[in-house]
């Protein structure tokens, strides 16, 4: 793979104004960024839940306030890796005119990687494909293919974000968000088809990166961009190398405030967080500073900014020094797997620790349980209204779905990813509200 092609600015539905790269396309990354962070998915994230239960009384980070973190520490990665390329090739500028733009392009995709994720944080997406494995959407399998059913039973939210940016949902117009090829290809975790990413044989592991559906739109992304092919069935691809920071800067937040929202909330004491965080500060004066400080947030706010500092300079370097490798396709491991030590036992002890006393904090398993009953519950109730649509009750919960989700596709497996689309994309607050209203728990009012 190489840079020249990896990074253009044509536009998915907008093909024929493409005219090659050129500098004149160096705003088009920009634009991207502008399209996602003023869409109505993005605003949505608000409030979907990142790991703790939304709202409470003490602000924690959402799904929003994430994203934008992640695509802070992006395009500081990407801004750092355009200036190590430039340091080294003066010439680098006309050799290739859009290598500049590596920041713009990581941080509309961190912006857009979590679009995808349904409410109630991963346990959302748990919850609707334990609906098709183990609840009543079992019956469904005999109408749907076996690569169709893979994405079922493998609900990904990494999927559902390519879906997002490129599908064209009823009365939106076409091209989804029109975004460049470069920042569509950046999005995709794991380039394989969901066949691909169950079998712990292959290249992916569980995960996957686009549904039957947007194979051939992906494909087409990928033979534009020259990613390296692996293998057709299923289909495998080599990961675009930017990637690898956008993975990078997600690992970066999620590791590091997870810890100060877990003190906020009394998880974690200050003394555990100082412990964790203090190796990754990589200042010999910092015990100096924290001791003029007599807030512990406040503390814990420093360590936090420089121990993200640390971790940029560390994956920048790992990702500069590993490019090679990259562009032939050949790294298989995340980048934060190669930083230096202490860095990388104090990441891996932050992972232990977060698993063991943050994710299964007890409000946060609620929300997995709850997750669970709401997600599969409005599933079963619109899945067979949808498909059958043979009783009044069906009828009028047919009504309820937004037009924009309805399909003039007859078949099951497009009907079933419409009521996908439609309870994925629901934030916290109207999955609870639809389904109790929904059940009879409650009753709405008329305004």
């Amino acid at each position: 793979m190489n840079w020249n092609t990896l990074l253009s600015g044509k536009r998915w539905g907008s093909e024929e104004k493409y005219n090659g790269n050129s500098i004149d396309a160096r705003s088009e990354f920009q634009r991207d960024y502008d399209r996602i962070i003023f869409s109505s998915p993005f605003r949505r994230l608000q409030n979907k839940t990142q790991v703790f239960p939304l709202p409470g009384s003490v602000f924690v980070h959402n799904r929003l306030t994430h994203s934008l973190e992640v695509a802070s520490v992006g395009r500081s990665l990407g801004t750092i890796f355009y200036n190590k390329l430039k340091a080294a090739n003066p010439d680098l500028d006309q050799e290739n005119p859009l290598i500049i733009e590596v920041g713009n392009i990581i941080a509309s995709a961190c912006l857009a990687h979590d679009m995808g994720n349904p409410a109630f944080g991963h346990s959302g997406e748990a919850a609707i494909s334990y609906y098709f494995t183990n609840g009543d959407g079992r019956v469904f399998q005999d109408q749907v293919s076996p690569a169709e059913w893979a994405d079922l039973i493998n609900f990904e939210g990494n999927a559902n974000a390519l879906r997002i940016l490129t599908h064209q949902f009823a009365g939106k117009g076409s091209g989804g968000f029109a975004l460049t090829y470069a920042t569509l290809a950046s999005i995709v975790k794991y380039p394989c088809a969901a066949a691909a990413g169950s079998n712990k044989s292959k290249i992916y592991t569980k995960k996957y990166g686009f549904f039957q559906s947007e194979e051939a739109d992906f494909k087409k992304i990928a033979i534009e961009l020259g990613l390296v092919k692996v293998q057709d069935e299923p289909l495998v691809y080599k990961r675009h190398p930017l990637v690898y920071l956008v993975e990078a800067a997600d690992d970066i937040c999620y590791n590091i405030i997870d810890l100060e929202d877990a003190h906020r909330l009394k998880i974690l004491s200050y003394q555990e967080v100082e412990t964790l965080l203090l190796p990754l500060c990589n200042d010999a004066k910092m015990h100096a500073r924290l001791a003029d400080m007599d807030d512990d947030d406040a503390k814990i706010t420093l360590m936090r900014a420089k121990s993200i500092s640390t971790l940029i300079g560390q994956v920048s370097e790992v990702f500069y020094n590993h490019q090679g490798t990259i562009l032939n396709g050949e790294l298989n491991k995340s980048l934060i797997d190669y930083i230096a030590e202490p860095f990388l036992s104090t990441m891996q002890k932050i992972e232990r620790i977060s698993i063991k006393k943050i994710y299964n904090y007890t409000s946060v398993v609620q929300i997995e349980v709850a997750g669970f009953k709401v997600m599969g519950g409005l599933l079963d109730e619109f899945i067979p209204a949808y498909l059958q649509n043979s009783s009044k009750y069906h009828k009028k919960l047919v009504e309820l779905i937004p037009k924009q989700f309805l399909t003039t596709e007859t078949g099951a497996y497009a009907k079933i990813q419409s009521i996908v689309d439609f309870v994925s994309g629901m934030t916290d607050i109207y999955a609870v509200e639809l389904y109790r209203k929904i059940k009879g728990i409650s009753f709405p009012s008329i305004s």
